[in-house]
């Protein structure tokens, strides 16, 4: 074989081997994974104040006033909102109290502005619960309260503090 022929020979052996490793290169493989995620059904709720303003015993009139809650719950998640009795002692669904630390002054909070249905815990005997489906959103529960006229307590700044409870 000449030494020309060897070195074609050789050429053609090297420039093959690169032509196949090109191809190799070329070549794809492919896989696939799942992506999954569990969500729990979960609700927040939220408080605003309610400010009677000032009081007049001698107005013949109930004294009225109205806040909100914001409950937000994950879409489909049933829910109920209660309201408990309050921190001042003896007070009750039926009859909350608020104290100036000596004297207590009743009040109520209620579902509808009628002051009709009182906003309760749903057990005791006439009272009721806010309940709704969450849809993702902050959804708005109205809170009526009203202070009955008549009441001559001490002069001075009352208070109570109420806990909203949701349950899902």
């Amino acid at each position: 074989m000449s030494k020309f022929s060897r070195i074609a020979a050789v050429l053609g052996i090297s420039l093959s081997a690169i032509v196949m490793a090109g191809a190799a290169r070329a070549a794809t493989a492919t896989a696939t994974f799942n992506v999954t995620a569990t969500v729990n059904a979960t609700c927040t709720i939220s408080a605003a104040n309610l400010n009677f303003g000032t009081y007049s015993p001698a107005s013949g009139s109930p004294t009225v006033g109205s806040t909100n809650l914001t409950a937000q719950c994950t879409n489909g998640t049933p829910y109920q909102i209660s309201l408990s009795a309050g921190t001042t002692k003896g007070a009750t669904i039926g009859t909350r109290l608020m104290t100036n630390g000596t004297s207590s002054l009743s009040y109520n909070l209620y579902t509808n502005s009628s002051d009709t249905t009182i906003f309760g815990d749903g057990t005791t005997s006439g009272s009721a619960t806010a309940s709704g489906t969450g849809n993702g959103n902050a959804q708005t529960i109205p809170v009526y309260g009203a202070i009955p006229a008549g009441q001559f307590v001490s002069p001075g700044s009352y208070s109570d503090s109420i806990t909203a409870t949701i349950s899902y």
